[in-house]
């Protein structure tokens, strides 16, 4: 999404990221992956249950999806951030429109689903 970040300025998008892992945890990545947004604690996990986004399964988390994404990761010469907290917490996108309006809710099934940055992009303009 970083790629992104002209158009997202350009369309007035704002972006934040929700975790509930603990503030060192949060530092670490944050100096890891550079990111350039507000990053939010829910660490009693409210926001992620009012979205829907509960436990994943074993094979959610772990299954061929995930490796693959690992993999690619690798490939690329990047290590996957390892989660000190719950790994089976299932994430997610939501793109709220500045009416209050949500466009898009995505409970990621795993890890490595999640819709493309084009995908919110369309949601954004209405394309």
């Amino acid at each position: 999404m970083q790629q992104h970040l002209a158009t997202l300025d350009e369309l007035n998008i704002r972006v934040a990221v929700v975790t509930f892992e603990a503030p060192p945890f949060v530092r670490h990545y944050v100096a890891e992956t550079r990111v350039p947004w507000p990053l939010l604690i829910d660490e009693t996990r409210e926001l992620y249950r009012a979205y829907g986004m509960l436990r994943a399964e074993f094979w959610d988390v772990w299954g061929p999806k995930t490796w693959t994404a690992y993999l690619k990761e690798l490939l690329r010469g990047r290590l996957p951030v390892r989660s000190i907290a719950d790994p089976m917490q299932r994430g997610g996108d939501v793109l709220i429109d500045p009416e209050g309006i949500v466009r898009v809710h995505h409970v990621g099934q795993g890890p490595s689903d999640r819709p493309s940055v084009a995908a919110l992009l369309r949601a954004r303009t209405g394309a």
